[in-house]
């Protein structure tokens, strides 16, 4: 008789044979199993967001997922503001909101006294109270920011990164608080300073890691354990920062029961999480951009345009320098137009930073979802074949050289290929966004701006050397405006002119342009 009887059900074998001869090994290993009804024991489900948020105190740093207004946990923050005695918090989020809602709640009720963010935009209100010197505004590239809270949910004090390297993200120039009556009283908080190194001839600068005190997190599904879903591109911040925090509390569209959520589809394990509320707060939008419904006519075609807008004749152009199967990430204003030219047969993959790669073009009225959105913030819709990531992935794609081109307006562009294109010290702050990251591999991703050849007052945005906050050292190997085209050599320092818009004399490029630039002996015609 064999063995077979002998053996559990569960057991292992492991057989070796050697010739003619077969040796059995039993191994046998016995698990403890837990009763169904111990996993109920710590459900996480709080009754109302305002006994949940009842921890906060004041002083704490509190992380505020969201990408503009998709994904804000804006439930959460309402319930936070009611807390008037709590005061003098510091929140890390990409953006602050819009209007009233997201974390500009905080700030007009007086509970915010520090901002650590990417982006501020359009937000005239935290603009003015930062340039007035009334809140602290610590500005952090897109990726980092999001790899800062990554990096201590993982146990990573601080990390290498070659995004800001050369820039004042390095040196520690933005101000993070000015004195009392604002710019024009001097600096009262300066900047934050950067250790550097080199990797294999490339400047690196090191950033630490940000820890949370709390973590407000907007989700989907989450289950009683903790268990949370994201939809599209709510994932952006929240996953991070789920990861993150001292406390955890998730406010979720749909509480389900344990077991509900398929592992599979679990995107922050239940072990991170320690409190779980009802959504109540209606869930926001900052633009809902619409395409016509299908067969509608009227209305001038890209082609028609051309004639009338610099802008889109800059675009055309630099649609040429795209090829099949590109991925490519494209910056706002006029980068925005370059899928309306592209050459027959082209189809790219457009990513963009918030956590789409396929990204489709504007939704119709029918089709559009409050959960995709591109990072101007505005509806659009999903290719076949794309995909939706968070911001830590998204990121990585661009900082690892993933993608293929980025094209990006510009304030300034220099001879050697610096880019200035976040601030303008005193007057506009419109924040770093993700636009350091995406120029920070240029040896893998090609660079090119696209931009007007002037500024509104005529005077020139091609330099020797940038006047303004640079957004990345030698970084651009094209320069396309409606006047002309530019190959830069980003070693050597110099600018190649290698076409010339129809009527335009090199002469006119040379009175417009404030560096000097060689002239290719094949000049071409845009």
């Amino acid at each position: 008789m064999g063995l077979a009887p002998f053996l559990p059900t569960h057991s292992t074998r492991i057989f070796r044979r050697y010739q003619d001869l077969t040796s059995f090994r039993l191994y046998i290993r016995h698990y403890a199993t837990q009763p169904e009804s111990g996993a109920l024991k710590r459900k996480k489900v709080w009754v109302s967001a305002d006994a949940a948020v009842q921890d906060v105190k004041s002083g704490d740093i509190v992380l505020s997922g969201g990408f503009g207004l998709c994904g804000t946990p804006e439930t959460l923050i309402t319930a936070l503001s009611r807390r008037t005695g709590v005061h003098g918090l510091t929140a890390v989020s990409n953006n602050a909101g819009s209007s009233d809602l997201g974390l500009v709640k905080l700030m007009k009720s007086g509970q915010l006294d520090k901002l650590i963010i990417s982006y501020l935009g359009g937000n005239k209100y935290l603009e003015r109270m930062y340039l007035d010197g009334k809140m602290s505004l610590e500005l952090v590239p897109q990726g980092t920011l999001v790899e800062r809270m990554r990096a201590h949910g993982a146990g990573i004090p601080a990390f290498f990164t070659p995004t800001g390297a050369s820039t004042t993200v390095e040196t520690g120039g933005i101000p993070i608080r000015f004195k009392a009556g604002g710019f024009k009283e001097g600096i009262l908080i300066p900047g934050n300073k950067k250790e550097y190194r080199d990797f294999n001839g490339k400047r690196y600068i090191m950033e630490p890691a940000i820890a949370g005190d709390v973590a407000f997190i907007h989700a989907w599904k989450a289950d009683e354990a903790g268990n949370l879903m994201f939809r599209h591109v709510a994932n952006n911040y929240n996953n991070a920062m789920a990861r993150n925090a001292q406390l955890v509390i998730a406010e979720a569209e749909e509480i389900v029961p344990i077991g509900s959520l398929p592992p599979n589809a679990v995107h922050v394990p239940g072990i991170f999480v320690d409190r779980v509320v009802q959504a109540t707060e209606p869930k926001g939008f900052d633009i809902i951009a619409t395409a016509p419904p299908p067969g509608t006519t009227g209305g001038p075609s890209p082609e028609e345009l051309l004639e009338k807008s610099t802008r889109r004749r800059i675009a055309k152009r630099a649609a040429q320098e795209l090829r099949d199967g590109f991925y490519v990430n494209l910056g706002v204003g006029i980068p925005t137009l370059v899928t309306e030219y592209l050459r027959p047969g082209i189809k790219i993959w457009l990513q963009s930073e918030n956590g789409i790669l396929g990204m489709g073009p504007f939704p119709t009225e029918d089709q559009v979802d409050l959960d995709i959105t591109n990072a101007g913030k505005e509806t659009v819709t999903l290719l076949p074949g794309a995909s939706v990531f968070d911001s830590t992935d998204s990121f990585g794609m661009i900082r690892g050289g993933h993608m293929d081109v980025a094209i990006l307006g510009a304030m300034q562009v220099s001879q050697a290929g610096d880019i200035a294109n976040f601030m303008i010290p005193g007057k506009l702050v419109k924040g770093i966004g993700g636009a350091m990251d995406l120029v920070s591999n240029p040896d893998k991703t090609k660079v090119i701006v696209a931009m007007e050849h002037c500024a509104k007052d005529g005077g020139p945005k091609i330099m020797q050397e940038c006047s303004l906050p640079l957004t990345g050292a030698r970084a651009v190997s094209q320069i396309i405006t409606e006047l002309a085209v530019f190959d830069v050599d980003r070693s050597g320092g110099n600018l190649t002119l290698v076409e010339v818009a129809k009527g335009v004399t090199v002469e006119e490029v040379q009175a417009k342009t404030a560096c000097d630039f060689k002239v290719s002996d094949n000049l071409g015609q845009m």
